[in-house]
């Protein structure tokens, strides 16, 4: 009986650990492989739907969104179209009542002609060149200007860069914008409609010329107009700042409808007839 005790002892000692425990080394590796695949996959799966969920918005945050955008007033959600309209029916608005109200003009007498200068002028470079210019080329070539014009008044004395570049809005609208571009474009415009050439390169000369001699007059009054009116403007939120411009220009327009919206004494007294070719008009007192 102890001998068969003693074997029985020695047969246990000397089975090996999995086999004790009854695993062979086999179906452990096979085991530890399915549990790291399973952890593997159930990382995976909620990686997938943390991304899932990240990229799509939620419903509160989408209407929101949508509320947010139905409070906004037209001129904020379009801009551009707004104050397009604004310009285009401003400048004809000012030259026919300089005609009505300051020429004594009836309705049946008023210039269309004349006016349609002001439609296509207002449309295309005040509605459209001006707003590229000052909306567009501005924000990049004057980066605070966005900030600056949501800043409080308080704030905007306290922002020194953003009154330097309010301040370098103005000098370039004044001395750049105004003399050098708006002018000799607006009196080439004039020349299109007035002129009797047809050669582009009669009406750019003869509309410079006319504001050559015209120089003096027309830069003072510009100055003195819209060197205030930019300090103002160019503080303005950019949906604002436009039609508050084209708010001013009203009486600008009236201004130069009354002084050179029409033929002078001068051109009065010219009697112009196209040369053969019509590509020349010849001037004859």
């Amino acid at each position: 009986m102890f001998a068969t005790n003693m074997i029985s002892r020695r047969l246990i000692a000397s089975r090996s650990p999995f086999q004790q425990i009854g695993r062979s080394p086999m179906r452990m590796a096979i085991r530890r492989s399915t549990n790291n695949t399973t952890t593997t996959t159930t990382a995976k799966d909620a990686a997938t739907k943390s991304e899932t969920i990240a990229a799509k918005p939620s419903s509160s945050s989408t209407t929101s969104s949508a509320a947010e955008e139905s409070t906004k007033s037209f001129a904020e959600r379009n801009p551009f179209i707004f104050q397009l309209g604004v310009a285009t029916a401003k400048t004809s608005a000012a030259d026919i009542m300089v005609q009505v109200v300051v020429e004594k003009k009836k309705w049946n007498e008023i210039d269309l002609k004349r006016n349609g200068i002001f439609v296509v002028f207002g449309f295309a470079y005040l509605g459209g060149f001006q707003y590229w210019l000052m909306v567009n080329k501005f924000n990049k070539w004057f980066p605070t200007r966005a900030r600056f014009a949501t800043l409080t008044l308080g704030e905007k004395l306290k922002d020194t860069a953003g009154m330097i570049d309010a301040l370098k809005m103005v000098a370039f609208d004044v001395f750049v914008h105004l003399p050098l571009i708006y002018f000799p474009c607006y009196y080439t415009c004039k020349e299109i409609v007035t002129g009797t050439s047809w050669n582009p390169l009669v009406w750019m000369k003869d509309g410079v010329s006319k504001y050559w001699n015209n120089k003096e007059e027309d830069c003072l009054a510009m100055i003195k107009l819209w060197g205030p009116s930019d300090c103002i403007q160019f503080s303005m939120p950019i949906h604002i700042s436009m039609p508050f411009r084209h708010l001013v220009s009203f009486f600008w327009t009236a201004y130069v409808s009354f002084t050179r919206g029409g033929s002078n004494e001068e051109d009065n007294k010219l009697k112009r007839t196209l040369s053969v070719s019509g590509d020349s008009a010849k001037i004859e007192k």
